[in-house]
């Protein structure tokens, strides 16, 4: 079985290496990654120089002249290929340098071959390759002991393994020249057989390599998402955080404004319960500046401290209703910090207090689900966004800069899904006011 080039195990693994050079030609072809190229060109070699002995009597004598060129080609595409796969550049500074000047060589010993076989007779090419192979085998071994003294991982030791084995088998065939056909024929065996197995074995383990090199590369991928993923939620963090900094003095200031005022008018009991609540909600404000982010009960217990100073401001005062679904757990709803601060400070200040009816002013805020939304509802009873905007020429041109904060911010912490803020003005007849609608997912 062993003496018959056309037996199965001969043609399987003919076969065999073509259907890996057509596999790994294919992947090039999908990642345009060199490795591949090089090491389905080397398969491509590996299989055309297997073939000769099963070719017709035509091709019989392309072989004679190709036969040695196809090895030093293979071999070239072989050594391109541990090149890449070792990455000796980074690694094997110095010696890549005689790797780069051996594919040179082989790579022009091809031609060279053919020309003998042309000028001299096929006799003379394998006593020039009988010259040849001792020292290419020779600095082979030499480059295999460089690479897993210098490259120490299981990449580099599953290339030596695998590369050993041909080359091992290889030389057996090749102490034909030496020893004679007979020696093999007589012990049942073809001399090329030792090629064949050696091609075998180095092909499984090599593409056994390039299935861990794949994983590898899929792992660094992951890697690479993952760490994108959280650059990317540091970077939005850091914006609210940004947005959080820029609305936080828009409060303090009109808040400072209010003592102020209370100053002016000599209302030193006002000013000191003023003070009082307000360094209270300052602790509160600060104890959240850690993070950007807080709960939604946290979100209204801050507020309704911000509300009780801003009833304190305002003459006759204003009613502030808090209406909440009993099915929402508020303290598993993630906000910005003081998110819903400036929508309340708009209605009170360009909505209430421009109200004519000093008795009646209220502000209610309404805080329910809404397929798969939590829904914020801010209603009062001012003279209306339109009429505020007529009152207010600087409205016309320039939104208020704390909504604009907060919606940026919203949209930020939800990555823009289904984030959604309407104010409409809702009067009617002689009645007026103006809503202001925030929605946005529940997670």
């Amino acid at each position: 079985m062993l003496l018959d080039f056309n037996a199965e195990i001969y043609s399987w693994i003919r076969g065999g290496l073509f259907v890996l050079f057509l596999y790994h030609f294919l992947i090039f072809f999908q990642n345009r990654n060199k490795l591949y190229l090089y090491y389905s060109l080397f398969l491509l070699a590996l299989t055309i120089y297997l073939t000769q002995h099963v070719v017709s009597e035509e091709l019989k004598s392309f072989y004679t002249y190709t036969n040695y060129a196809i090895q030093f080609l293979a071999y070239a595409a072989y050594v391109a290929f541990a090149r890449d796969l070792l990455d000796t550049r980074t690694y094997l500074i110095k010696w890549d340098k005689y790797f780069e000047l051996e594919i040179k060589i082989l790579v022009l010993l091809a031609p060279i071959f053919m020309l003998i076989q042309f000028f001299l007779g096929y006799e003379f090419q394998v006593k020039a390759f009988t010259v040849i192979a001792p020292a290419l085998t020779l600095f082979t071994l030499v480059s295999y002991y460089i690479i897993l003294t210098r490259i120490n991982d299981y990449f580099s030791l599953y290339f030596v393994i695998g590369s050993l084995i041909y080359v091992v088998l290889v030389n057996v065939s090749f102490l034909e020249i030496v020893v004679g056909t007979d020696f093999f024929i007589n012990n049942g065996v073809q001399p090329m057989f030792f090629v064949y197995l050696g091609a075998l074995l180095q092909s499984i383990i090599f593409s056994v390599l390039l299935g861990l090199i794949i994983n590898r590369i899929e792992q660094k991928s992951k890697n690479a998402e993952i760490k994108l993923a959280i650059k990317l939620k540091e970077m939005e963090e850091l914006k609210m955080t940004a947005l959080q900094s820029q609305m936080n003095p828009h409060f303090l200031f009109n808040s400072l404004n209010s003592i102020n005022n209370f100053v002016i008018k000599n209302d030193v009991e006002k000013a000191s319960d003023y003070i009082t609540k307000f360094s209270k909600l300052i602790r509160v404000i600060l104890n959240s500046s850690s993070s950007p982010t807080s709960t939604l009960s946290e979100e209204l217990d801050v507020l309704l401290l911000y509300v009780k100073l801003e009833q304190m401001r305002i003459n006759g005062g204003f009613d502030y209703i808090v209406n909440v679904d009993q099915n929402l757990n508020l303290d598993q709803i993630k906000v910005p910090t003081l998110f819903l601060q400036p929508f309340i400070e708009n209605a009170i200040w360009h909505g209430i207090m421009k109200n004519e009816n000093e008795k009646n002013k209220r502000i209610e805020l309404t805080i329910k689900e809404d397929q798969g939304n939590v829904v914020c509802i801010i209603r009062d009873n001012g003279i209306g966004i339109n009429k505020a905007r007529e009152l207010n020429q600087i409205a016309q041109k320039k939104r208020f800069f704390g909504t604009e904060a907060t919606a940026n911010r919203i949209r930020i912490l939800h990555k823009n899904r289904t984030v959604n803020i309407e104010t409409k003005d809702i009067s009617v007849g002689t009645e007026t006011g103006t809503q202001i609608l925030i929605s946005f997912p529940l997670i």
